[in-house]
């Protein structure tokens, strides 16, 4: 089971939706953030693109001295880059950081920022041209260990005589990391990627993706594994969890809601329909006993929690619950076939120990989240570490 977090380059705090709580992030507190996830034993960190985040591969790449072994999981964008270019940019941060890079592939569901960056196709033709800058990209990166050059002419992307003269420390090149809920990115995974990636659906809805991406992918003679993006709210009791839940929607008026839900229903993103249809239309939140009916029909499966989707594009859904019983569920998405979970919590930094320190030592393969080699918890009396007192 292989174990990310998330660096929030767009923002952090205690609330969502709210100013009040709000934390200041700049390279200081993502430093913090990276280090905890590396010292936690967290095995890569994935970092959000667009417009509203600080740039993935500048952030990444200010942090690779900062961490040892932590991998950076850093977008590319297909028909906003070049493909040539974002090769040579995957070569560079993988030699540098000694084989540290996983590649996410973002083709993009927000037309309005789309455009902005001077992409004016329509959701098909920009699959189309994912499809053919992954086989440029690919091209050139495998290519290069052998100091070749690729050529290339595709209906909207070409590539003459295309080369990366110094090659990735991975070979062929860095794991390529893709989602999208479409047929056509549906198609392109099955093709191209190495690990599909689902935002965190009930797991019924996900083992039907599974089933269909492996079939997609056995007409190509491939294999896929899987990946799944999962906020986490994870406590010692599930009552505190749930409580806590409710706490980070708590200064989400009905207003805010509304032109959140309005901002993200203008996507032409299938995965963000599928998040904003989980939503389901929920009541209204004014008073104590619609608070409690909001809580009640955003739980959209056993401990999957929906709150996060009220204001949040993109992943928008939350693991709840005691560190057994999210141990339990990462389990139940595992068993479908999921080997990768890309976790989040709010703040970041905080929940990133809650989670290592809690769940860790309930997962396959993990133990406890031993930070560096200092004292574990504080000596008794000044004689007996914490351990040997309970013997």
């Amino acid at each position: 089971m292989q174990v990310l977090w998330f660096l929030p380059t767009h923002g952090d705090g205690r609330y969502l939706g709210a100013d009040e709580g709000a934390r200041t992030v700049g390279y200081d507190y993502l430093r913090q953030v990276a280090a905890a996830a590396d010292a936690l034993g967290y095995d890569g960190m994935l970092l959000p693109t667009g417009r509203s985040c600080e740039d993935a591969w500048v952030a990444a790449s200010s942090l690779i001295g900062a961490t040892g072994t932590l991998k950076f999981l850093v977008a590319v964008r297909p028909g906003i880059c070049s493909p040539g270019l974002a090769a040579r940019m995957a070569a560079s941060f993988d030699r540098l950081s000694r084989g540290r890079l996983m590649i996410n592939v973002v083709t993009g569901g927000d037309s309005a920022e789309l455009e902005g960056d001077g992409l004016l196709a329509d959701h098909d033709t920009r699959y189309q041209i994912t499809d053919e800058f992954l086989e440029i990209w690919r091209s050139v990166l495998a290519a290069a260990h052998d100091g070749r050059a690729i050529d290339f002419n595709g209906r909207h992307l070409v590539s003459k005589q295309g080369k990366v003269f110094f090659p990735p420390v991975q070979k062929p090149y860095p794991p390529l990391y893709f989602g999208g809920s479409s047929p056509p990115a549906r198609e392109i995974a099955a093709r191209q990627a190495d690990v599909y990636l689902t935002w965190g659906e009930p797991p019924s809805a996900v083992a039907e993706k599974i089933a269909d991406l492996r079939e997609r992918a056995s007409r190509y003679g491939r294999t896929l594994r899987f990946g799944i993006r999962l906020h986490v709210i994870v406590r010692d009791t599930a009552e505190r969890a749930w409580r806590d839940a409710e706490e980070l929607i708590s200064r989400v008026d009905d207003a805010t809601i509304e032109k959140a839900q309005a901002a993200l229903g203008r996507m032409d993103s299938e995965g963000q329909r599928r998040m904003v249809a989980l939503l389901a239309r929920p009541p209204e939140t004014s008073g104590e006993q619609g608070r409690r009916r909001l809580l009640e029909r955003l739980e959209v499966a056993p401990n999957l929690w929906a709150g996060v989707a009220l204001v949040r594009g993109g992943a928008g859904t939350a693991l709840v619950g005691d560190a057994k019983i999210v141990a339990a569920r990462m389990r139940e998405y595992a068993d479908l076939g999921i080997e990768t979970f890309i976790l989040s919590g709010y703040p970041h930094l905080e929940e990133a120990y809650r989670f290592a320190e809690l769940v860790f030592p309930l997962l396959p393969s993990r133990k406890r989240a031993e930070s560096g080699h200092g004292p574990a918890g504080e000596l008794i009396a000044n004689e007996y570490s914490p351990r040997a007192s309970q013997s």
